[in-house]
């Protein structure tokens, strides 16, 4: 049984990535991991202020929701990061929480990850940035962590879209095999 995090950064429920970051979880269940699935909108995590005080101590100052997460982060074996894409990048949400990761980079490696990732735009090589990023965060910053699969549920312009796209098979199988 494998620990698996999803970490849904929509900043509405129900959304499309949110959907499939939904279904991902749903597949890791049934193939019996401990999967849990965090909101990022529900959480309130605060920008970092790059005041390095973490460097030293590997915890940062804020007194927010992310030392919990980080907690989590930590934990897992399988590492999902899903985010909508407004304007060629992950969203703010997503954004700000690998921000917050720096604290702890050194706690995070060794993991599995999955990115889902949404657009009302269907063309997968306008997604490129915001892959470059995911990646450039979890295959660069972190040591040994492994890219298992991209998901990408593009040209969902309204909430549900994604339901009629083999991506929402896709994301259930994937949690399945995580």
């Amino acid at each position: 049984m494998k620990k698996v995090l999803v970490i849904s950064s929509s900043p509405r429920k129900g959304g499309n990535s949110d959907i499939l970051a939904d279904r991902f979880a749903e597949g890791a269940k049934a193939a019996g991991h401990d999967a849990e699935k965090v909101f990022l909108a529900d959480k309130n995590i605060n920008y970092c202020k790059a005041c390095c005080a973490c460097c030293a101590s590997h915890k940062c100052v804020q007194n927010d929701d992310m030392a919990e997460l980080l907690d989590k982060m930590a934990a897992a074996d399988v590492v999902v990061l899903a985010s909508p894409v407004y304007f060629y990048s992950m969203c703010a949400q997503m954004k700000t929480f690998i921000d917050r990761c720096f604290a702890r980079y050194k706690e995070l490696g060794g993991k599995d990850f999955y990115f889902i990732i949404t657009a009302g735009n269907p063309d997968k090589s306008l997604m490129q940035n915001t892959i470059d990023g995911f990646r450039g965060y979890a295959l660069k910053c972190l040591d040994n962590a492994t890219e298992k699969k991209v998901i990408y549920g593009l040209g969902t312009m309204q909430k549900g879209d994604v339901k009629n796209l083999p991506a929402y098979d896709e994301a259930y199988q994937a949690g399945l095999e995580a």
